[in-house]
């Protein structure tokens, strides 16, 4: 039985021809800034969070907190990488194998290492000046002069986090926007550092999503035992973590999902955060998590479940409710996880603790022993008996 709640902090393709370009103002029209209705964004105590969520179907935002507010945009850059890469090549443009891989990698997984080659590639700061003007983004800029290869510091809004998707829907070609939505739809549950990317608009909504998150300052963040650190600079030991230049904080850990949601991308959600320093990934990801799922975002399905806090640090997701069978991941410590169902298979013994009671994720395909669960009782309350 648990009797207490116990928690562990882990270690702290073709782009837009020349001429969209030009009229790239009339393409991607002005969306109303009145919110739907009034409500308020449910932030956790110690978050700063800026938040926009767009209703394509009606051209109205329903959900808007300090659009224009600038935060380093960690790996949600990558977007705009990407986008300058393939932008001069023409609509009849072939990706190249080994351009594929790279960015496939850098879209699905998150992956550093492809967008260092491209951030070196194209010009740097450059590439943020060159995608602002193209796009019309109006308080989005390169990194400070003080860490000019760090492209996680690229200063980034909601506001201009949602024109930017506005524009891959909308307006770029179809070969730009079917290439990258396809790959945002295919992110990975583990980032290429072993990060666990499937935290807010992924875990808030059944599929269809396609997403593209941010992550920087953690140092440990699920999926693989040992994790690199995260963060977005060229290179993780040069992730200096200041007060940038222009005031954008480069301090608090940062956890930012962004993407679509429902049937035909009904909704764009951009949801931007920073937490207090020294927060652990496991909470971060949790209250980046209760965010989202306090959001009014059209077409978004809620998975079935309930949603449960864990304690312990590299708590393995098995195939099946048992110790014998394979691990499918690992969970960030202390993550709040969404329990479908329940189920008595293998005796788990952690000291003082025994159980026989496993949870299934279906968020994740497998089971954790209810150990790990915070609840008083072995069984868990009000979740059913697969």
């Amino acid at each position: 039985m648990l009797l207490s709640l116990r928690t562990r902090t882990a270690a702290r393709a073709f782009p837009a021809l020349a001429t969209a370009a030009l009229c790239l103002a009339s393409a991607v029209p002005a969306a109303s800034a009145e919110p739907a209705r009034p409500r308020s964004v449910e932030v956790p105590a110690g978050v700063v969070a800026a938040v926009a969520v767009f209703d394509r179907q009606t051209g109205t935002f329903t959900e808007q907190l300090d659009t224009t507010r600038q935060f380093r945009a960690a790996s949600v850059v990558k977007l705009l990488i990407a986008l300058d890469h393939l932008w001069d090549r023409g609509p009849a443009y072939d990706i190249p194998s080994a351009d594929r891989a790279r960015l496939d990698a850098m879209l699905r997984s998150s992956d550093d290492t492809a967008a260092n080659h491209y951030w070196a590639q194209n010009g740097q700061g450059a590439i943020v000046d060159r995608m602002a003007a193209r796009l019309g983004l109006t308080h989005t800029a390169r990194p400070p002069a003080s860490h000019p290869g760090h492209w996680g510091y690229t200063a980034l809004t909601a506001a201009d986090t949602v024109r930017i998707y506005r524009y891959l829907l909308d307006s770029a070609p179809a070969p730009v926007r079917d290439y990258v939505m396809g790959n945002l739809r295919q992110s990975t549950r583990c980032g290429a550092d072993g990060f666990d990317q499937h935290f807010g608009t992924a875990g808030a909504f059944d599929r269809p999503w396609a997403v593209k998150q941010g992550w920087s300052g953690f140092d440990s963040g699920g999926c693989t035992a040992t994790a690199s650190a995260a963060g977005a600079p060229v290179t993780t030991a040069g992730d200096l973590r200041t007060e940038g230049a222009d005031g954008v904080d480069l301090v608090r850990e940062a956890l930012h999902t962004t993407g679509t949601v429902g049937t035909g991308d009904r909704s764009i959600v951009a949801v931007l955060t920073l937490h207090p320093d020294g927060t652990p990934y496991g909470k971060a990801y949790t209250d980046l998590g209760r965010l989202v799922r306090s959001l009014d975002v059209p077409g978004g399905v809620r998975p079935t479940g309930t949603w449960f806090g864990t304690w312990g640090s590299g708590v393995r997701v098995r195939a099946l409710p048992t110790t014998e069978s394979a691990t499918l991941t690992t969970l960030p410590a202390g993550v709040e996880v969404l329990v479908g169902c329940q189920k008595r298979g293998r005796q788990v013994s952690v000291p003082p603790y025994t159980n026989d009671w496993w949870a299934y994720l279906p968020q994740y395909g497998g089971y954790i022993t209810n150990i790990h669960i915070s609840s008083p009782d072995n069984q868990l309350p009000g979740v059913r008996t697969c």
